[in-house]
This record gives C-alpha cells, sequence and structure tokens, in this order.
C-alpha cells in the first residue's frame, strides 16, 4: 500500500458495498442527498457542508475532509470560514478531552485525595 487516501481510485472499493448491501448503499446515498440537498433547507448549504468539514476533522475522516472542504467552497466558503471552521472542531475537541478528564478523576477517585 503505497497511498491511504486516494480520491482518483478509492471509490472502486465501492464495489463490496454494491455487491453486498445495495439497498441499504442506495438508502444512504438518498438520505446523504437529502443532507446535502441544494435547496429546501433551513440551514444554507454552505453552512451545513462547514458543519460537515468541522465534523470530517473531528472525527480525523480524509474522505469528508476533502469531500466537504471542497463542496464548502463550492457553496461560498472563503478560506477564512474554512479556517474558523477548523479552529472551532479544534476546540470543541480539545474541550472533549478536558471534560472527559474530568472522568478520569471521577473513575479512579484521584478528586478524592
Amino acid at each position: 500500500m503505497t497511498d491511504f487516501f486516494d480520491r482518483e481510485t478509492d471509490s472502486k472499493y465501492d464495489n463490496a458495498y454494491k455487491e453486498t448491501t445495495p439497498d441499504i448503499l442506495k438508502a444512504f446515498g438518498e438520505f446523504n442527498n437529502a443532507v446535502f440537498a441544494e435547496d429546501g433547507r433551513e440551514i444554507p448549504l454552505k453552512y451545513r457542508e462547514l458543519i460537515a468539514y468541522a465534523v470530517g476533522l473531528t472525527t480525523q475522516c480524509a474522505y469528508c475532509i476533502d469531500a466537504h472542504a471542497n463542496a464548502a467552497v463550492k457553496a461560498g466558503a472563503s478560506e477564512a470560514e474554512l479556517a474558523e471552521t477548523a479552529w472551532t472542531a479544534s476546540a470543541i475537541r480539545a474541550g472533549g478531552a478536558f471534560a472527559h478528564g474530568r472522568l478520569g478523576f471521577k473513575l479512579t477517585g484521584a478528586h478524592e485525595h
């Protein structure tokens, strides 16, 4: 394996889904298309794409980062908006580690010492 992420050729691996679970793949595609429909939603597409970009950054999904950063730009997002979205995702991820650190104290009883 030379490249973990290759946007040009990785889609060939969709065949496993197409062959084994075509009904689920179809339902997922329809769901995704509804979520990211250009019109008919309260949240403008640019903001939905920026939200998806932030989630991709937080979950560290290279495919989501690629797809949704590009879709956000196509929907009108600026480089500054991408940067602020990345910082927002970073703050939430760091905040999660901070908050879950409290759980470590709770579970070990370290806070009682």
